[in-house]
């Protein structure tokens, strides 16, 4: 338990350093703003034609995200109040009593929390939101971090929420719990980075809703969806073993700073497992997020590196990534500038966009001509 909690508050740190039919079509978002922009629709995994080799492929490739492909609960639950539940505050668990689920502030890096409300039927109860949670309608929603990942407290007690659900991602926390000492509940749920914390996360969202009763649903349509994915991606890997692909996740923030390797625990790491392919970072026993040093990289030698888009950005794009760090250029990826980007704001969002993440990278992975409509020009 210490040490998942530990892995958690890493993934963190590091971030902060900066139901049914679910086989068919994605909608996809273009290169740009994510979520934000015009969807388009994208053919299913069964009807893409693979490379033949995704270890010598050449070139980068922006992955495109669709969903999110697991509607809301198609009439929502019926809240039972007042609920008492378990608060994880990161001092230690606290009870905090909910009597009104009428205007509901969710708070976290990835929008996994505000997702999480979304999807048990309570979007029109949304009072304010983070900038990564976005929903239908959600534009006209308030936007109460100032950065990403910092509140306005007296932004947040200007929109009267009569419940704050955060997983801890977003603060200072000292100052959302000061939101409870102004009188409103502040429940706090572990962050959802991966299918199993997502399940858990899952329940206790509906727990601080009054819906508990209506989680098991929800999840058992997540785990589905996910388990057909995968199904999905297994149909585009190669057919020779040896041509799978070697993968890293690289955390990028400028051309001189911040370069962090991501292992076990992260997330990122079921994510690799769910589209067949090696974890570069689990073959040496990396766990968490350690900084990237150029022998372990070059060491590991991956095919394909991923990175978030912001951060390649940040970074120069490629040719800037390849300039800041010369040991990138040392490995296969680098030698074929095979670097996927992927939207900050989905990678890590958990819950249930996982199986339209796992969607996402396995286009870019195994079959990226099938995205040249999509990536950035020029």
């Amino acid at each position: 338990m210490g040490l998942g909690r530990m892995r958690k508050g890493l993934a963190v740190a590091v971030l902060a350093l900066a139901g049914l039919g679910l086989a068919g079509c994605q909608t996809g978002a273009p290169v740009g703003d994510g979520a934000a922009e015009q969807q388009v629709d994208l053919p299913p995994l069964g009807e893409l034609d693979p490379i033949a080799d995704p270890t010598a492929h050449e070139g980068p490739t922006h992955a495109v995200v669709g969903g999110p492909s697991i509607p809301p609960l198609a009439e929502a639950p019926e809240s039972e109040l007042p609920v008492t539940v378990v608060s994880r505050d990161g001092t230690g668990d606290a009870e905090v009593t909910v009597e009104d689920v009428s205007r509901i502030v969710p708070l976290s890096l990835s929008g996994s929390v505000g997702e999480l409300v979304v999807s048990f039927g309570f979007a029109d109860s949304i009072a304010g939101r983070d900038v990564s949670t976005v929903f239908p309608g959600s534009e006209d929603v308030p936007v109460i971090t100032k950065d990403g990942h910092s509140i306005d407290a007296e932004g947040v007690l200007a929109l009267d929420p009569t419940l704050i659900i955060t997983d801890g991602s977003i603060g200072p926390t000292d100052v959302v719990l000061q939101l409870r000492d102004a009188g409103v509940p502040v429940v706090t749920v572990d962050r959802a980075v991966d299918a199993e914390t997502s399940y858990a996360t899952a329940q206790q969202v509906a727990d601080a809703l009054g819906v508990g009763h209506a989680a098991p649903t929800v999840i058992e349509t997540l785990r589905q969806a996910i388990s057909d994915k995968e199904a999905e991606v297994r149909g585009l890997l190669p057919s020779d073993p040896g041509k799978l692909p070697r993968v890293a996740f690289l955390y990028v923030r400028g051309t001189a700073g911040v370069f962090y390797l991501f292992g076990e625990g992260s997330g990122i790491d079921s994510l690799i497992r769910s589209v067949g392919a090696i974890d570069v970072a689990e073959e040496i026993g990396l766990v968490g997020e350690k900084p990237m040093t150029e022998e372990a990289l070059i060491g590991m030698d991956p095919d394909i590196i991923i990175v978030m888009t912001k951060g390649l950005e940040s970074a120069g794009g490629v040719d800037g990534l390849l300039s800041a760090q010369p040991s990138i250029a040392l490995t296969s990826a680098g030698e074929h500038r095979r670097i996927i980007d992927v939207d900050d704001s989905v990678l890590f969002a958990g819950g249930t966009r996982i199986p339209d993440v796992i969607d996402g990278l396995a286009r870019a992975i195994y079959a990226p001509e099938s995205l040249e409509a999509y990536q950035a020009q020029g």
